[in-house]
C-alpha cells in the first residue's frame, strides 16, 4: 500500500520523510513489520532524488525505527513505540447531538452460550449453504450483476417480483413488483418510512413492551415515541393518542409477547388509523413459522384505504448477515420511498437480490421453509411443554403458535428477581433475556423471553434443567 507523504511547500524534503514516517510509526499506523515502499519507488512517486529518501530511511534505522533486510526490503522494528505522543489529547471540539449518549451499541450477541435461547437467532446450520453458493456463482453473470452499473434503488426487479408473488401467495398481501421496494433488512425499511412520513416533533405509537431497534431510530430522527399497552389481543387501540402521525405494530407476533392481533383489533386500528389521518407500519414479524390455530389475515390484506405499509425481511428464514428486507409500500408512497432509499445508499447489494430472486423462483425458498417450520415446530412443541409443566411455580407461558420464541411472565417475582435469574443462568452457560429489558415507557412486564431457533431440540431439555436451578436456588 502506497503510504501518504506530502512534500508540498517543505524545503527539508529529507527530514520531511523521516519526521512523517517517524509520526506513522509512533501514532501506530505503520505497525510493526509492516514493509516500507522501496526507496526507488518512493523517489518515483515523490519526485525526489533516490538519496532524499534513503537519508531518510538510513535516519530512521539509526534510530531503532526500521530495519533493513536484504533482498527483503525494509519493515518497522518491533521495538518500535507503538503509542501515541505524550503530548497528543483527545479532540473533544465536535459532539454528537444527546439522543446518541443513550443509544448503547449491542452487546447480546457477542458471546455465544451452549444453551442459546436468545432471541432473533434462526439456526445457521439449516440455511442452504450448498444451493446459495451455486446461485451467488450463476448471479454473477446476471446482467444485473455483470454491468457493473448502480441498479434501480427499488431493487432488481425479477426479485421485486419474486417478493409480491412469495407475499401474495403465503399472506394474502395485495403487492405488485411496482410496489415493492428492498431493503437491507427492516431496521433499514423502517428508516426509510420514517424519513418519508415523520418529521421532527411528530409523534409514533409502538407497542409496550416492544422491539427495541425501531425506538432508538425514530427517536434519533426527533419522533416522539409513545409507548402504547398489549394485552392478549395485541395493541390497545383504545389508548391510543389522538396525535399520533403513525402506528408501528407486529400483529403476527406480538415482539416480544408473542400474541397474535384478534381480527377485531385489526379493523378497529384500520378504522383508528382511518379517523385519524394516520399511518400504520406493518411489522410481519416471524409471520412464516406457524405451528397450530388458523393464521390471520394481515393488515396489508384488510386495509382498503392505504394506510398500511408492510414490512418483511429475510434475517430469520434466511440469515441476518444477508441483510435483506422489503417493504410494500401505498401507491402514494412508493416514489418517495425510492427517493429515500436512494439517497439512503442507493441500493442493496445487487448480487444477494439476484441469488434470493433465483431461490424463490426456482422453489427453494418455499422447500427451505417446509424444512424450517418442521425442525422449529419441534423445539417450540418441546419448549412450552416443559416450560407448563416444571416451571408452572414460577412462570406462566404466554399461549403463542407462532414465530422463533416464547415469552413466560413471572409469577410472584420481581424484575429484580429475574434479573438475578438471568445472571445465574449466565454462569451455567444458559442464555435467556428478562421482558423488563423490553420496556418502551414506565410500564415494565416481569417475565423471561426464550428463543429456540439458535438451540438444537437436544440441547433444550439441559439448558431448560439448569434455568430451573436458577429459579430454585
Amino acid at each position: 500500500m502506497d503510504f501518504h507523504i506530502n512534500l508540498e511547500g517543505r524545503k527539508d524534503l529529507s527530514g520531511e520523510i523521516y519526521r512523517q514516517m517517524r509520526r506513522a510509526i509512533v501514532d501506530g499506523r505503520l505497525r510493526t513489520g509492516a514493509v516500507l515502499p522501496p526507496s526507488r519507488h518512493l523517489a518515483e512517486r515523490l519526485s525526489v532524488a533516490r538519496m532524499t529518501v534513503t537519508v531518510a530511511y538510513d535516519r530512521l534505522a539509526a534510530e531503532g525505527f526500521v530495519v533493513s533486510r536484504v533482498g527483503a526490503g525494509t519493515f518497522v522494528s518491533e521495538h518500535a513505540a507503538r503509542h501515541g505522543p505524550a503530548d497528543m489529547k483527545p479532540f473533544a471540539g465536535l459532539q454528537p447531538r444527546p439522543v446518541w449518549n443513550a443509544i448503547v451499541l449491542p452487546t447480546a450477541f457477542d458471546t455465544p452460550a451452549r444453551y442459546d435461547f436468545r432471541i432473533g437467532l434462526p439456526d445457521a446450520s439449516l440455511f442452504p449453504h450448498r444451493t446459495w453458493r451455486r446461485l451467488l456463482v450463476r448471479s454473477m453473470r446476471a446482467p444485473e450483476v455483470a454491468a457493473g452499473v448502480y441498479q434501480d434503488p427499488a431493487g432488481l426487479r425479477p426479485l421485486r417480483a419474486a417478493i409480491a408473488n412469495h407475499v401474495a401467495i403465503s399472506r394474502g398481501v395485495n403487492a405488485s413488483p411496482d410496489d415493492v421496494i428492498v431493503t437491507n433488512g427492516t431496521q433499514q425499511a423502517l428508516d426509510l418510512i420514517a424519513r418519508v412520513l415523520l418529521a421532527p416533533g411528530d409523534a409514533i405509537a409502538v407497542e409496550d413492551p416492544g422491539y427495541q431497534p425501531p425506538c432508538r431510530l425514530f427517536a434519533s430522527l426527533g419522533v416522539r415515541v409513545i409507548g402504547v399497552p398489549v394485552d392478549q389481543h395485541g395493541l390497545v387501540v383504545d389508548v391510543l393518542p389522538r396525535r399520533v402521525r403513525a402506528v408501528y405494530v407486529t400483529p403476527s407476533h406480538q415482539y416480544p409477547l408473542g400474541v397474535a392481533m384478534s381480527l377485531q383489533r385489526r379493523h378497529a386500528l384500520l378504522a383508528w388509523a382511518e379517523r385519524h389521518g394516520s399511518a400504520i407500519i406493518e411489522d410481519d414479524y416471524d409471520s412464516e413459522f406457524r405451528f397450530g390455530g388458523r393464521p390471520l389475515e394481515a393488515l396489508q390484506t384488510l386495509d382498503v384505504a392505504g394506510r398500511v405499509i408492510y414490512v418483511g425481511s429475510f434475517s430469520k428464514t434466511l440469515l441476518p448477515t444477508l441483510r435483506v428486507g422489503f417493504i410494500v409500500a401505498p401507491q402514494s408512497l412508493r416514489l418517495a420511498l425510492q427517493r429515500a432509499k436512494f439517497v439512503s445508499d442507493w441500493h442493496t447489494s445487487s448480487l444477494a437480490q439476484a441469488a434470493l430472486a433465483q431461490l424463490i423462483e426456482t422453489g427453494g425458498y418455499a422447500r427451505h421453509l417446509r424444512r424450517l417450520n418442521s425442525r422449529y415446530r419441534e423445539r417450540h412443541t418441546l419448549i412450552t411443554k416443559i416450560l407448563s409443566r416444571d416451571f408452572a411455580d414460577y412462570l406462566e407461558l404466554v399461549p403463542s403458535s407462532t414465530g422463533l420464541h416464547v415469552t413466560a411472565l413471572g409469577r410472584r417475582m420481581s424484575a429484580r428477581q429475574l434479573m438475578a435469574v438471568q445472571s445465574r443462568a449466565a454462569g451455567l452457560d444458559v442464555a435467556v433475556r428478562v421482558l423488563s429489558s423490553l420496556s418502551v415507557g414506565q410500564r415494565s412486564r416481569v417475565g423471561l423471553v426464550l428463543g429456540y431457533g439458535a438451540i438444537d431440540a437436544k440441547d433444550i431439555g439441559e439448558g431448560l434443567r439448569r434455568l430451573l436451578t436458577c429459579f430454585r436456588d
